[in-house]
């Protein structure tokens, strides 16, 4: 039986638990008193919650359901418990410790900010916790499994603005749609920037026994190319192989969680990029 981390349990449970209040507050005291629709599957539960007054947080479980039938087998099982946990968390703050706080009602603008900088703190928080809630995060994933010629980019972006959309044309309301394309823009700028930084770009050297794997997961997740440069251990006396990659802040971050994956005792060197030039980014 494997023991229990009560250490790294309890910091879980904390990141979950600051990350729901944070994301409670984005959208029920100010996105859902200013009826923005809003982007993911917190969206569609926003709609059942304006059209029949469903909880927003039991309405995100409900409506995960199908989502996490459907999705588990391309899931790794640690990744999905983890989701789970968080989901529910976030549930329940959403539902029983927002209300308790005060309702924003002022300008419209103001309380699209405050959305938008709330929830992308708390979604940061999760991420780099190496979780989700689940929802978006897994269709967005099996899709790409499906369809892999497909970027994770354009999935996110495309379900993004369909469910805004669908939010905005529901209840007849332009102004509301294009203050939920401000929030999707501003909740991703947010989590960008709390995840990678601001820096222009990073290159890694990844030393492992098994690149072609960790060239393999990064093609898979983030479509970027990589070369492998043959190495020796001065220590080790062994050889190895080592990963270059060239890439930016968000990819860097996928780059990190998926190597360690492939490859527990892969070492990592992670470098800033002044300027790369070459397919892919900056033309010379």
């Amino acid at each position: 039986m494997k023991k229990i981390n009560w250490k790294r349990l309890i910091y879980d449970l904390f990141i979950d638990i600051s990350a729901g209040v944070l994301i409670g507050v984005g959208v029920y005291n100010f996105a859902a008193n200013s009826e923005f629709p809003l982007a993911g599957v917190s969206g569609i539960a926003l709609i059942f919650y304006r059209l029949f007054g469903v909880p927003i947080g039991f309405g995100s479980i409900l409506l995960n359901i199908p989502i996490i039938l459907g999705c588990y087998k391309t899931l790794g099982k640690e990744f999905f418990v983890r989701s789970m946990r968080s989901l529910l968390i976030t549930s329940f703050l959403i539902d029983y410790v927002a209300p308790l706080f005060p309702v924003y009602s002022g300008n419209r603008m103001l309380a699209a900010i405050c959305t938008g900088i709330f929830s992308g703190l708390g979604y940061a928080l999760i991420f780099m916790n190496n979780s989700s809630t689940a929802g978006m995060d897994f269709v967005s994933i099996a899709i790409r499994t499906k369809r892999p010629h497909i970027s994770l980019g354009k999935i996110v972006f495309i379900l993004d603005c369909a469910i805004v959309l669908l939010g905005g044309f529901i209840f007849k309301d332009v102004d509301a749609t294009i203050y939920g394309l401000i929030i999707s823009y501003l909740l991703t700028y947010v989590i960008d920037k709390i995840m990678y930084g601001i820096d222009a770009g990073k290159m890694t050297l990844i030393i492992t026994e098994n690149g072609q794997a960790v060239v393999d997961v990064i093609d898979r997740y983030i479509e970027r190319g990589a070369t492998i440069l043959q190495g020796y251990g001065s220590y080790t006396r062994e050889n190895k192989e080592i990963v270059m990659c060239a890439c930016n802040n968000k990819q860097m971050y996928i780059i990190k969680r998926m190597v360690k994956e492939v490859d527990k005792k892969a070492f990592i060197v992670i470098l800033e990029s002044n300027e790369v030039v070459g397919e892919g980014f900056k033309e010379g």
